[in-house]
């Protein structure tokens, strides 16, 4: 039986540099009901790591560019999946996909976040909590499949400012929408079992 939650450690893309990380973490849970704990931990040099600074909570687009977390989530035999990105700023972003890259606009997403971000010497902490209607429509009952992952921006890399972490890297580039790299499977909570 599959479980309902996981603590899994990010991989970095070997195309990218990262020599002031040294660990990226990431515990996801589903929540009783049916939707998705998510809490990551970077440890590495902050003072060499651009760290987006606390801006107003809402929706906004492009977060990747600079450092923030992400998470890929689908259900098991379905193409379609939801992309979401969460920054340290506090912004965050929804997108729903009918396959791979293919945005569907016609769904809306979804209810905000909740979302804190925690920076110390040595390391930062976002937790970030989606509601069950966040997820794809047939999640509550259903095994999901969840590509976790982040972009990490240097101040001072030679070869390059991002790096890209995943728990899996299907492919010769870093493309956290691959759906082979949605490497982590998480049971339905007790209640929808």
């Amino acid at each position: 039986m599959l479980p309902s939650q996981s603590t899994v450690t990010l991989v970095r893309h070997p195309r990218t540099p990262a020599p002031v990380v040294r660990l990226i973490e990431v515990h996801a849970a589903r929540s009783a009901d049916g939707g998705l704990r998510l809490a990551y931990c970077l440890r590495g040099d902050m003072a060499r790591l651009l760290i987006p600074a606390p801006e107003t909570p809402g929706s906004a687009d492009g977060l990747w560019e600079h450092t923030c977390f992400e998470a890929f989530v689908g259900v098991a035999g379905e193409t379609a999946y939801h992309e979401f990105n969460f920054s340290p700023s506090g912004q965050w972003a929804a997108y729903a996909f009918s396959g791979y890259r293919e945005r569907d606009t016609t769904r809306a997403l979804c209810t905000p976040p909740q979302m804190r971000a925690t920076l110390t010497a040595g390391r930062l902490e976002l937790e970030a909590v989606l509601a069950h209607e966040c997820l794809p429509p047939t999640s509550g009952n259903a095994t999901l499949q969840i590509a976790l992952s982040a972009v990490v921006e240097a101040i001072d890399t030679i070869d390059g400012s991002h790096s890209y972490w995943a728990l899996h890297h299907p492919g010769a580039l870093p493309d956290f929408h691959q759906r082979a790299g949605f490497a982590l499977e998480l049971a339905p909570p007790p209640a929808f079992a």
